[in-house]
């Protein structure tokens, strides 16, 4: 089978060592550094070793990931553990397996046709990825079927569940399949975030050889067992000896019992004044590592995380109390009454699964702290801006391109591709087809269970249609990508109020098929980058798609019916690891925009209208910008203002904190702009081998942890990891400080 294998031409069997022109060279200083200009055309990739370690990889991910998303300390095991775990499999295989030769019709084949390669163990990244469902965890969908069991106590079908999952996780593979030519051939469409993983395959594939013909003192190698070996073993303190280093707040030390200072101090609950950590997972968990993100990045995101969380909120929160904002945490994600109380979100659905009109009137208004709805309103002008930012900045080079495709200078890597055969079109015109169809027949036949009507998914298809260019421009140049999730929950809820699961359905397709779209395109640049046969990566991304939605949903189905009241944090036994906080705030997100809706909260019957000026700052931010740039074309700085960048750089809290983007921000820094200017040897041959070092040894252990004393729950109990105190010392950062205002646990003013 060494068609199938190579996906090459038969005279293509030699290592291309072209000589490579000045234009053909990559305009980015970082793809020089680390993408390799050669190709072995006759490397086979479709084996037996690429389909078994790939299909093994890709249902354990899709297990751990989906178990771990319900616990109270959320884990998100990467494809990079896989990458490093199945390299000694992989070279094993070779070593043991026979390299007899099979015959099947006109085609041979072999479960061992050579020595482990760097391409069969890039398939097997790809399909591990599709098992973290491309880095971001389970299958986004989950979540509904979650927050129906869990949280509303309501039923639905394995089956209509199992066709949302797989079908929003494959509609956005048609997106990626009509953008291919746009965002993944172009050069200056660099992807950040494969780098790190091309530098970890070279790493564990490649003899390196100085420029002076001697391997150096430190190989990549020994640098990337040393670095995993020293991250795996520290993690055993801030994982479990001494949780406290996740996050050290002197603030709340030194004043114990002051609610300001603890707000202040906080890192997890506050705004971080002299917080830090020592624990890696707190650095890169939510934005993942800062070590490969460009630093105009890291500075857009520094200069947007200053403007909003040490300028806006103070000012909001103490001088202004803006929405009644000292009646409330500083900090805080949940629904509050008017007193500062929780808000019983049970009490106010009624027996269609919808909103009661009566009872929500008694209840009162549903109430959020000035930080939540301030970090919607920033959503707003993040969404704006992404479209006039790309229009004015990239605008003319999308136009250009397009009427170039077919006759522009191709750089080395896209002429390299040209060797293998390419996806053809009607492949993702008919998986577009198909999946859309399913889709409708879930929407028409089973309304019952997901709420929302077939014009629905036409909308939403169309408005994740209408994003994806944009933003999968802004995260392939920036390694930033804004979401669609606050614009569709917030249309959905206008058009269709008082139902949830509509609501987030809605938001499903929407969103998440145009994320997935980048994930898709992210995998396509990281085989472009690594020659690897298009329809190899076509076969494996979707086939591990499918497979880790099915595996996410299985293990969903297994544990809500088996952990009692799981995910009620209230109803279960004390110290119980089952709260799923990824879930909770994804049910707060289907009572505010489809349950009660955003007419009642941030239209003219709700609190928070004026928010929605937010949309119209936004889309005029970058028109701005543009307009300084042209006024002054000599200031090389003012094109790196990416608004979509700045206005959404907390977009990740919450559940991220302020100790997750201060630390982010500081490590970043130091080495994309330190380093990467004073050390670039050590920056080119160490920086993502580094990255990677760190994510694997604390994936490590973190499972082993889990395995070995989690599931026993043996926890340590002294005041540096004690888990029924507060590990950072900061228990008053959730107290309200308006006067008269009384709660559980907290001071009355």
């Amino acid at each position: 089978m060494e068609t199938l294998e190579t996906e090459a031409p038969p005279s293509s069997n030699l290592r291309e060592e072209s000589t490579i022109d000045e234009d053909e060279q990559s305009p980015i200083e970082q793809v020089r550094l680390t993408v390799p200009t050669t190709d072995d055309t006759s490397l086979p990739v479709w084996t037996f070793r690429m389909w078994t370690l790939g299909l093994l990889s890709c249902a354990l991910l899709s297990f751990l990931n989906q178990f771990f998303s319900y616990r109270r300390e959320t884990l998100i095991i990467t494809q990079i553990t896989v990458q490093v775990a199945t390299l000694p499999i992989g070279r094993l295989m070779a070593s043991v397996l026979p390299t007899t030769k099979f015959r099947i019709g006109s085609r041979e084949f072999s479960l061992n046709p050579g020595p482990f390669n760097m391409k069969e163990h890039v398939l097997i990244t790809i399909f591990a990825n599709a098992g973290s469902a491309f880095g971001n965890g389970p299958a986004y969908a989950v979540y509904i079927f979650d927050i129906i069991k869990a949280f509303y106590r309501r039923n639905i079908s394995f089956f209509s569940a199992w066709i949302l999952i797989i079908t929003t996780q494959v509609l956005g593979y048609g997106w990626a399949g009509l953008l291919r030519k746009y965002v993944v051939e172009p050069a200056h469409m660099w992807w950040p975030n494969t780098l790190v993983q091309i530098s970890l395959f070279r790493t564990l594939h490649e003899k390196e050889i100085k420029e002076d013909g001697k391997k150096p003192s430190l190989s990549r190698v020994k640098f990337f067992v040393i670095a995993l070996i020293c991250s795996f073993c520290w993690q055993l303190f801030p994982g479990y000896l001494f949780q406290t280093l996740q996050s050290i707040s002197w603030v709340c030390w030194a004043f114990p019992k002051s609610v300001t200072a603890h707000q202040i101090g906080s890192g997890l609950r506050g705004l971080a004044v002299g917080a830090l950590t020592l624990d890696w997972t707190t650095v890169a968990s939510f934005l993942f590592s800062p070590l490969i993100s460009p630093f105009f990045a890291i500075v857009n995101v520094f200069v947007g995380f200053v403007l909003i969380i040490y300028i806006v909120i103070p000012i909001a929160y103490w001088g202004m109390n803006a929405y009644n904002a000292k009646t409330f945490p500083i900090y805080s994600a949940d629904l509050f009454t008017t007193q500062g109380q929780d808000y019983n979100i049970s009490l106010i659905v009624n027996d269609k699964f919808e909103l009661d009109t009566a009872q929500y009137k008694q209840l009162g208004k549903i109430h959020l702290s000035t930080f939540f709805a301030l970090t919607y309103g920033f959503g707003f002008a993040t969404i704006a801006s992404t479209l006039s930012h790309v229009a004015l900045f990239y605008g003319r080079e999308i136009y250009d391109r397009y009427r170039a495709s077919h006759k522009g200078k191709d750089d080395i890597h896209t002429r390299l591709m040209k060797n293998y055969k390419d996806i053809p079109s009607w492949w993702f015109h008919l998986l577009l087809i198909v999946t859309i169809s399913v889709s409708l027949v879930l929407c028409i036949f089973l309304k019952k269970e997901v709420q929302m009507p077939w014009w629905g998914l036409i909308f939403a298809a169309a408005l994740a249609f209408i994003f994806t260019l944009p933003i999968s421009i802004i995260t392939a140049t920036t390694n930033r990508t804004p979401g669609l999730n606050i614009i569709t929950e917030y249309i959905m809820g206008v058009i269709l109020p008082g139902r949830p699961i509509a609501n987030v359905c809605f938001k499903t397709y929407g969103y998440m098929s145009m994320s997935q779209a980048i994930s898709f395109l992210n995998d396509f640049k990281l085989g472009h980058y690594m020659k690897i046969p298009p329809r190899s990566m076509f076969l494996v991304q979707f086939i591990g798609t499918i497979l880790a939605g099915t595996v996410n949903l299985s293990v969903a189905w297994w544990l809500l019916n088996s952990v009692e009241n799981i995910c009620q944090q209230n109803l279960l036994p004390q110290n119980s690891p089952w709260t799923c906080p990824s879930d909770r705030v994804f049910f707060d997100a289907s009572v505010i925009w489809g349950l009660v809706g955003p007419k009642r909260i941030f239209g003219s019957q709700g609190n928070y209208s004026a928010l929605n000026w937010f949309f119209l700052g936004g889309l005029l931010g970058p028109i701005a910008v543009w307009l300084l740039h042209k006024a002054f074309p000599t200031q090389t700085w003012i094109p790196l203002i990416n608004l979509p960048v700045l206005l959404g750089a907390t977009g990740s809290m919450p559940p991220a904190t302020t100790l997750n983007y201060t630390s982010w921000i500081l490590v970043g820094t130091i080495f994309n702009f330190f380093v990467f200017r004073y050390r670039r040897n050590w920056w080119q041959r160490y920086n993502y081998v580094l990255s990677a070092a760190l994510d694997a040894g604390v994936a490590f252990m973190a499972v082993l942890l889990y395995f070995s004393l989690g599931m026993e729950n043996r926890n340590l109990h002294w005041w540096g990891s004690d888990s029924n105190v507060d590990l950072e010392h900061c228990e008053l950062a959730n107290c309200p400080t308006m006067k008269g205002i009384s709660v559980e646990g907290c001071p009355t003013f």
